[in-house]
């Protein structure tokens, strides 16, 4: 990672503290984009760092140093001890290093490519081919084709003995096109989001995704505006990864559901008391936390608090059982909880986030869920996303819809849209798509805390459908 070893800087740490953690990050992106035919980015960009955690009077401070020499980090400490006492003046809780457990291992992303082995040359020349590919005819007025490659190195050591090495390939790979006629615009998107190599950019597969991107796009401008009715709902994975990340994911962040997000991000419907007796979804809703599924974009072995990653249910038969709370929410609240301290960089104190949240396949065929439907609205690719401070009502937005009548997906629909409510929503879950329906997502950018971060997570889904939803048209 660099000519900086750890275990030396922590030796030359000579303060007063119960427990003292470094935790190094080195973090390279690349960007290569093509634009109406233009490279608009063509860019890489370094970060390196480290954070220095102190335990000290039953308090946790931080404090963040870019230089990376043993007395610029023995000073950082100095500052973080500072930070625990101030807050020891006005405890919510006193910590023991309990809430930091002795962990030691290694984690690799998995891939068939590293990020070597696409030139820089090559990469841009895929883009631009997509490019081309997406604009297949002049009424695609605007089109773009993106890539970006993030390599990150991360190491974690504390004085109670943990020793965590971590190695993360992630690409984001972003096809996109704008189509018009008269006063008519639809776009349509295909984004993928993966802990994977340069494999994702293979030119036939790129090109496929692309020309299905442009083709869609033309065909939405002479598609029906979708009904307003209450109707059966069908969602395609893509589509559910934001459902399950909006509804389920941030409403289950356990220090949310403590109040420590309230004045930020919101609150949450979901109270303490609620683990083990609510039925948050129907009996066929099955929801893990698990950052072990292969290039899924939150894949890692250890959270930033040392906790070993493991797959867990948070929703099992529909119920309540686990919340998306690290080792200090566990502490503070009482609730079960998972792996999922995290922080989204060098210069962050880990919080409560999500990681892979999935939603496990059932036993149905696409096209036995969609002959079981005398009438509805299959939707895919979210397009505009609202939902209240307490993670309750909201309403989205989809690129692309399909009528379903009498068991077959008919006219295309464009504008389609959906409300609901939480808790009932996921009560109205009739039919889960197998495991040939289920596909891998997630979102480089999921904001939350103070001051921000941006954090990677992922999401994975069958196809599914919904009784009995309000659906609705517009622009």
């Amino acid at each position: 990672m660099s000519n900086l070893n750890l275990q030396d800087a922590l030796s030359a740490i000579d303060i007063q503290a119960d427990w003292v953690g470094l935790r190094e990050v080195k973090e390279s992106t690349t960007y290569r984009i093509i634009r109406d035919g233009n490279p608009q980015a063509n860019s890489r960009g370094a970060d390196h760092g480290v954070m220095v955690e102190v335990l000290a009077d039953g308090q946790f401070g931080y404090y963040g140093c870019n230089k990376l020499d043993h007395g610029s980090i023995a000073k950082a400490a100095e500052k973080a001890l500072q930070q625990a006492k101030a807050a020891a003046k006005n405890p919510l809780f006193e910590f023991t290093a309990e809430a930091r457990p002795v962990t030691k291992g290694k984690f690799q992303s998995p891939f068939q490519q590293s990020a070597e082995a696409l030139s820089a040359g090559k990469l841009n020349e895929i883009m631009l081919k997509a490019y081309h590919q997406l604009k297949v005819n002049d009424q695609i007025v605007s089109a773009h084709a993106m890539a970006m490659i993030i390599e990150t190195e991360s190491n974690f050591v504390s004085s109670n003995g943990s020793d965590v090495e971590q190695n993360f390939l992630m690409v984001q790979s972003d096809y996109s096109a704008m189509a018009n006629k008269g006063n008519i615009y639809q776009r349509r998107t295909d984004n993928h989001c993966l802990q994977i190599g340069m494999e994702e950019f293979d030119e036939d597969m790129v090109l496929a995704r692309a020309n299905r991107v442009g083709e869609q796009a033309l065909e939405l401008l002479d598609a029906d505006d979708c009904p307003t009715e209450n109707t059966n709902l069908v969602l395609a994975p893509d589509q559910m990864m934001l459902q399950i990340h909006e509804s389920v994911g941030h409403a289950l962040e356990v220090d949310r559901i403590l109040g420590d997000e309230r004045n930020y991000a919101g609150w949450s419907f979901v109270r303490e008391a609620d683990f083990g007796k609510l039925q948050y979804g129907s009996k066929i809703m099955n929801i893990t936390f698990d950052p072990t599924v292969d290039n899924q974009f939150a894949c890692y072995g250890y959270d930033d608090g040392g906790l070993k990653a493991e797959r867990d249910f948070i929703i099992k038969d529909g119920l309540l059982v686990k919340g998306l709370g690290g080792k200090e929410s566990q502490l503070r609240s009482g609730v079960p909880g998972v792996a999922n301290f995290r922080a989204s960089s060098w210069n962050r104190a880990p919080i409560d986030r999500m990681a892979n949240l999935n939603l496990e396949p059932g036993d149905s065929t696409f096209d036995e869920i969609i002959a079981a439907v005398d009438h509805g609205v299959y939707m895919e690719t979210n397009r505009s996303w609202s939902i209240d401070d307490y993670r309750n009502k909201f309403q989205f937005g989809c690129e692309y819809g399909k009528l379903i009548e009498n068991g077959k997906l008919t006219k295309t629909l464009k504008n389609p849209n959906y409300r609901a409510i939480s808790n009932p929503f996921w009560n109205s879950l009739k039919m889960l798509g197998n495991q040939d329906t289920f596909e891998v997502y997630g979102t480089p950018y999921c904001g939350k805390g103070e001051p921000n971060q941006a954090i990677r997570v992922g999401h994975a889904s069958p196809v599914c459908l919904f009784e009995n939803v309000e659906v609705f048209g517009g622009a």
